[in-house]
């Protein structure tokens, strides 16, 4: 049996509300946008660099994505020792290219499961609390939400060219 990414019902943008709950519900969405662009597609489809000449493929985005939240929410804001999932010194571009039709439900899994986690290292914290990262700067978690927001928003249009390049579906 081929395995075909699930559905997902994506949450509603927030219109109304105080500044955590706007900042989580816009990350939950664009969370949502990402698995919903994949939603119904083929582990071979996820993998396919539909757009050459470049490499870019959906899977890829979701392994991106995955390390991204991963190393700002866990590694720099939390402080954990959690390492990286899909790439290395040696591969920094694993997230990216390290992806195959074989490990497409393993990746969507760590997906979800790194979402959880995220979630859970942010849950109770102040929005003023802040880390200080390798280059000096001091940020906050405030600026971790803001920065995902538009990097999902970023690779979400991407994947908006690869879905319709893939199989022609198009939409929010």
């Amino acid at each position: 049996m081929t395995w075909t990414a699930p559905p997902v019902e994506r949450r509603e943008r927030p219109a109304a509300a105080d500044e955590r709950a706007m900042l989580q519900g816009w990350l939950d969405h664009h969370r949502d946008t990402l698995l919903a662009k994949c939603a119904g597609l083929t582990a071979d489809q996820l993998a396919r660099a539909a757009t050459p000449p470049s490499g870019l493929t959906l899977l890829g985005l979701v392994r991106h994505l995955t390390d991204a939240d991963r190393w700002w929410f866990r590694t720099c804001f939390a402080g954990e020792d959690v390492g990286h999932l899909h790439f290395t010194d040696e591969d920094p571009d694993g997230d990216f290219d390290g992806g195959s039709p074989a490990t497409a439900a393993a990746d969507f899994a760590a997906f979800r499961a790194e979402i959880a986690a995220c979630d859970a290292a942010a849950a109770g914290r102040g929005l003023d609390e802040t880390f200080t990262v390798a280059d000096g700067r001091t940020l906050n978690l405030r600026w971790v939400y803001v920065h995902m927001i538009e990097e999902y928003a970023r690779h979400n249009g991407h994947a908006d060219l690869l879905r319709e390049a893939i199989d022609g579906a198009t939409g929010a």
